[in-house]
Parts: C-alpha cells; sequence; structure tokens
C-alpha cells in the first residue's frame, strides 16, 4: 500500500542538489518559494516542502502526495541516496501516536553501508 506521503531526511545535500534530484525523478520542479524557515516547490504538481536543518545538520524534504515513483519513504530513501550519494534517513513506515515514544525513535538509515534500523533521537 502507498504512503499517503513521503517524507526523508537528507544530510549533506543542498538545495540545488535536492532539485535538481526531483527534476530528474519527478519531473521539473517550479522556483522555491521561502516560507519562514522552509521552502515550497512543485515537482511536477507535486507538493514539495525543504525544511533546512530540521534536525541539526540533518535536512527534511516532504512529498505532499501518494503520486511520487516511490510507494512509501524506504524506497524513496534508496533512490535519494543513490543519486545524491548520502546518507538518507527514514522512519521504517507510518508512526501513530499510540505506538510510544520509543517507536518514534526507530529509524532508518540507507547509506554507503547499506540499510540498517538505528535509534535516533530527535526530540
Amino acid at each position: 500500500m502507498r504512503q499517503p506521503d513521503i517524507e526523508i531526511y537528507v544530510k549533506d545535500a543542498d538545495q540545488p542538489a535536492i532539485g535538481a534530484w526531483l527534476a530528474e525523478a519527478i519531473g521539473p520542479c517550479s522556483e522555491w518559494r521561502r516560507q519562514g524557515q522552509t521552502f515550497k516547490c512543485q515537482a511536477a504538481g507535486i507538493p514539495v516542502t525543504w525544511v533546512p536543518n530540521a534536525v541539526g545538520k540533518w535536512h527534511s524534504l516532504l512529498l505532499e502526495s501518494d503520486q511520487t515513483p516511490w510507494t512509501d519513504d524506504i524506497a524513496c530513501a534508496h533512490a535519494a541516496h543513490q543519486a545524491l550519494g548520502v546518507e538518507i534517513r527514514c522512519a521504517p513506515g507510518s508512526w501513530q501516536e499510540e505506538e510510544g515514544e520509543e517507536d518514534a525513535d526507530r529509524w532508518i538509515s540507507v547509506s554507503q553501508q547499506g540499510e540498517k534500523e538505528i535509534i535516533w533521537r530527535t526530540g
């Protein structure tokens, strides 16, 4: 089942590199519009939000659609890592608040070492 949106966390990649990757993976991107600390654009009609340094040095990339080429965050993380060559982190699945705080700290890391589950305390 497809996730309703995609969110990944990117280390060591800048906004122009993300825009170029999205243009290649999804389709043409509109100009980025700054809204406070976030930047927004549309990639082939899909709303995109980029939050620099959302968690320390990690940047958040949110694709607000279920019409992306990826069925879930993990598939997107693998594609982003392959294209950008940097570590990507994402949730292992759709987290629900009733699952508890410990599950909220479970993340997937995709890097040169492959895919592995990690504990990442973001809060």
